[in-house]
């Protein structure tokens, strides 16, 4: 599972280094611990090539109450074309969520240990996403949500955990991002770990474990 990200970087550094067209609606503030259920940066396969934010746990079209996008935060790659939260918004509506990193948990040790994991290089991570619209019955409230697609652990994560999110290279987030609808045979091959070579990790203190925590503290290196 992927349930905590950082988004230090801006709106405006995202449209640049992603080359967008723009910003539609944006995080206005750095996140230093962004959890489920608050707004993420996105760019959907709208063929806008925009900036937007959506929130965290999808809420497919169909559903009665908008509590369900609390348990679907992550879609596991294997079974994305299967499962019927997910199979229409994989073949018609992709996104991509734009993060600067994210946080697991060791699961080996007791109480488990954060970790921060980010690119080496300190660019943009392009995480793989599904996004739906959904529309109150009641009020005619508007809705727009996304999800996040997991895939097994690649040589760094696997000491930390066994699930990881879908990191897209830019050609694959061009396929990603076509606006016509795209059979899972064209996508699934998408969905795998990225190479370690371009991540790296470190602990970080477990004032993250918190959700109320959204401070720099958050990814401040643990001292070995």
């Amino acid at each position: 599972m992927c349930g905590r990200v950082t988004v230090r970087t801006s709106p405006e550094q995202i449209v640049t280094g992603l080359g967008l067209a723009g910003i539609r609606t944006a995080v206005e503030r750095p996140r230093f611990n962004l959890c489920p259920t608050q707004l993420m940066p996105v760019v959907t396969n709208d063929g806008a090539r925009m900036l937007d934010a959506f929130r965290w746990g999808l809420v497919p079209s169909w559903a009665k109450d908008p509590a369900i996008g609390n348990k679907l935060i992550n879609a596991r790659g294997e079974t994305v074309a299967e499962k019927p939260s997910f199979r229409s918004a994989l073949k018609r509506r992709r996104c991509l969520v734009v993060v600067d990193g994210w946080y697991e948990w060791k699961q080996s040790t007791k109480p488990k240990t954060p970790y921060h994991f980010h690119r080496k290089d300190g660019q943009l991570l392009t995480l793989a996403g599904l996004w739906e619209e959904w529309t109150a019955p009641d009020t005619g409230e508007v809705l727009n949500t996304c999800t996040l697609i997991t895939t097994g652990p690649n040589a760094l994560m696997a000491p930390i955990h066994d699930r990881m999110p879908v990191i897209l290279a830019p050609e694959a987030q061009e396929v990603w991002l076509r606006p016509e609808p795209q059979e899972a045979s064209v996508l699934l091959p998408l969905l795998v770990p990225c190479a370690e070579e371009s991540l790296d990790a470190y602990e970080v203190s477990r004032v993250v474990n918190s959700p109320a925590n959204d401070t720099p503290a958050c990814v401040e290196r643990v001292a070995a």
